[in-house]
């Protein structure tokens, strides 16, 4: 049995003192206001509760760590530093992890900061397929488990705009990956930052949502067996059923005071059981199977 756990938008905001003034002359004068007069309340325990979910993955003998985005609150480098730096226990305490940037990590604009910080943790067991640097990235665990990770974030540097879209090279890429050999009779656990749907079952707003979710859904529909993960949305859900091809699981915001948590999926032989992991008092659980992948 592989254990995954996927947890997305912990947004380490330590490091602002080290950040030069000149970098909030841009959209992130704005984000830093909306920081410290709404935001900073439900996430300045962030390192605290990234270090008890590493204590609890060692406990549980998580084997897989998928983390679909917003590591930081503006994408500064410092930022991205001390996200490494509060990430390091879980990073540890899990052998494998499967990591994507989200749009608050490349806030204004694409540079290597994340590269430089995380490049390590970003590969693939199947090189000849990526068309995009590294992406799609593939990751195969066992015999039962594949991990697709696509990135969908982009810079955003309007004021109202936090909008994403897989890029084509990497939706043309799917088909074959989604075909290849290695891939058959596993799992397969697609994960990306963007929600292709809210919990509602509709579109996200063109300001906020991907642009290209029906796309991403419609080649997704090749995967017969599988999920797909990710993160943006700061409430955790599940959706299945028709007319989705496929589950959408949404991580929320896994240090959102009130809000801790993520989902695990324990995949073996051909299925996947899915439990939700949630915060109760300082102290983690898991819930009953709230899904079945089979």
């Amino acid at each position: 049995m592989k254990r995954v756990l996927h947890i997305s938008d912990v947004h380490v905001e330590q490091g602002f003192g080290q950040v030069p003034w000149t970098t909030f002359l841009d959209k992130r004068a704005v984000g830093l206001t909306n920081l410290v007069l709404r935001r900073r309340r439900f996430y300045h325990d962030a390192p605290r509760v990234l270090a008890s979910l590493a204590e609890w993955a060692t406990g549980e003998s998580v084997d897989v760590l998928l983390l679909t985005g917003d590591l930081t609150a503006l994408g500064t480098e410092p930022e991205l530093r001390a996200a490494r730096l509060a990430l390091t226990p879980l990073l540890e305490a899990v052998p494998e992890v499967v990591i994507l940037p989200g749009n608050h990590d490349i806030y204004v604009k694409r540079d290597l900061a994340f590269e430089n910080r995380f490049g390590d943790l970003l590969r693939t067991d199947l090189p000849e397929l990526a068309t995009d640097g590294v992406w799609p990235q593939v990751r195969l665990f066992g015999d039962d488990l594949a991990i697709v990770a696509i990135e969908s974030a982009r810079p955003n540097p309007e004021i109202r705009r936090s909008s994403g879209c897989v890029p084509q090279v990497q939706l043309d890429a799917l088909p074959a990956i989604f075909e290849h050999p290695a891939l058959a009779g596993r799992v397969i656990l697609v994960g990306t930052h963007y929600a292709p749907r809210r919990a509602s079952g509709r579109r996200d707003s063109l300001e906020h949502g991907l642009d290209n979710a029906e796309e991403l859904l419609q080649v997704c529909g090749q995967v017969e067996l599988g999920a797909l993960l990710h993160g943006h949305i700061h409430r955790r859900f599940f959706l299945q059923g028709p007319p989705l091809p496929l589950p959408l699981f949404g991580a929320g915001s896994s240090t959102h005071r009130g809000h801790e948590g993520g989902w695990v999926f324990d995949v073996t032989h051909g299925r996947a059981d899915v439990r939700e992991l949630s915060c109760n008092a300082g102290v983690f659980s898991l819930s009953d199977v709230r899904a079945t992948l089979a």
